[in-house]
């Protein structure tokens, strides 16, 4: 099914015409091998995979699944961890906040529904991101991933929606449902780094601004922040087809884009600046901002930046850090990787108690070493 607010283009005639064929047919050839480089390049290209019926071939291949119209995924890729209808499994502790957030999904788009076609689609949607909890009741729900499923559920088929979220939960998106935003946090981190090592003189203006301005866009994969549907399917064309950190240098790239702007506000008004990086630039150029961050990921490849030591093994941005890794490991891989994250946070969090109260009693330490001193003498 088309996206209902896709543009209206005229038709094509001749060269373009022929060119959308051509590259239709390439597409779905890759698709057919599974050929993920060919994938890969054709995502990047202008227009990424053009049309939902398309990316239903595609997307599927990308995350790990079987491709195809209507056809239902039997493989283990797609099975979830608990078997049997998902309606009988034990209810998620995160589904009164799912409620709340479906509740306002479908602000921008589809378009021109009536009130009973919106209520059947947030039931839809309900549905399917309490389908994937169930099934994985090991991650946490966040604030903005019914974003993330809202394109999902107007882009694919009914029965590899669910299958598709779940893959895509557990190994592209794996840090931001973990317990704790740390991990989300980290990610954030990568960003001054790359304008550093692009723009130096960007970077020191922007020194005084925490990167916290990327976390909604990060999380969402961009879905809360840009408001047509034939913008974010476009654009996860290829957040799909490249490595998770890739993200991270689309949004260096969004800075950078408004760097003009940003010089106009003063460096010692970071909360302006913030504010501003908070919003994605209007009119929104995806075809230039996703070669912008091809560049600057050709030029200055994550494991040179300072802040991806601090980056987990277990991180999605290293266990997937090659673009085939989503589409070859397993949802038993994700769950791994999951838990050795969750035993990092948990040493992290007893470091940081020990070290606090060490801190607390510093000075009644250091009074009775020198009281122990004294008494020795």
């Amino acid at each position: 099914m088309e996206s209902p607010d896709e543009p209206v283009l005229p038709e094509k005639t001749g060269s373009d015409a022929t060119h959308s064929a051509d590259k239709e047919r390439d597409i779905l050839e890759a698709c057919r091998w599974r050929n993920l480089d060919a994938l890969r390049a054709l995502a990047e290209s202008p227009g990424g995979f053009m049309a939902d019926k398309i990316r239903q071939q595609a997307w599927p291949v990308l995350l790990g699944l079987p491709s195809g119209h209507g056809e239902t995924p039997t493989t283990p890729l797609a099975q979830a961890t608990e078997a049997g209808p998902w309606k009988e499994l034990p209810r998620h502790r995160d589904e009164d906040q799912v409620q709340l957030d479906v509740n306002r999904a479908f602000i921008y788009y589809p378009e021109n529904q009536n009130d009973a076609e919106l209520a059947r689609q947030k039931d839809e949607l309900s549905a399917l991101i309490i389908e994937v909890l169930r099934r994985n009741p090991y991650l946490c729900y966040f604030q903005g991933y019914h974003d993330i499923c809202q394109v999902f559920l107007l882009v694919l088929p009914a029965p590899i929606r669910a299958p598709a979220v779940a893959r895509l939960s557990a190994l592209r998106i794996r840090d931001f449902m973990l317990p704790s935003l740390a991990p989300a946090v980290r990610q954030l981190r990568l960003i001054p780094d790359i304008l550093r090592a692009c723009d130096p003189q960007l970077c020191h203006h922007l020194s005084g601004t925490e990167p916290f301005f990327a976390l909604a866009g990060m999380l969402t994969m961009y879905a809360h922040d840009i408001t047509t549907l034939g913008e974010i399917a476009r654009l996860f064309d290829v957040l799909l087809a490249r490595e998770p950190v890739f993200s991270v240098y689309m949004f260096a790239a969004i800075v950078r884009f408004r760097r003009d702007e940003l010089f106009e506000t003063p460096r010692d008004e970071p909360e302006m600046l913030h504010s501003i990086l908070c919003k994605l630039p209007r009119p929104l150029d995806l075809e230039a901002l996703i070669a912008a961050a091809r560049v600057l990921f050709d030029a200055h490849p994550p494991e040179r930046l300072p802040a991806w030591r601090t980056i987990s093994r277990a991180s999605v941005l290293r266990t997937a850090r090659h673009p085939e890794a989503c589409a070859t490991q397993s949802m038993a891989d994700g769950r791994d990787f999951f838990e050795q994250q969750v035993a990092e946070l948990r040493w992290l969090e007893r470091r940081d108690k020990a070290r606090e109260l060490l801190w607390q009693y510093r000075r009644p330490v250091r009074t009775v070493g020198l009281a122990v001193l004294v008494a020795a003498a």
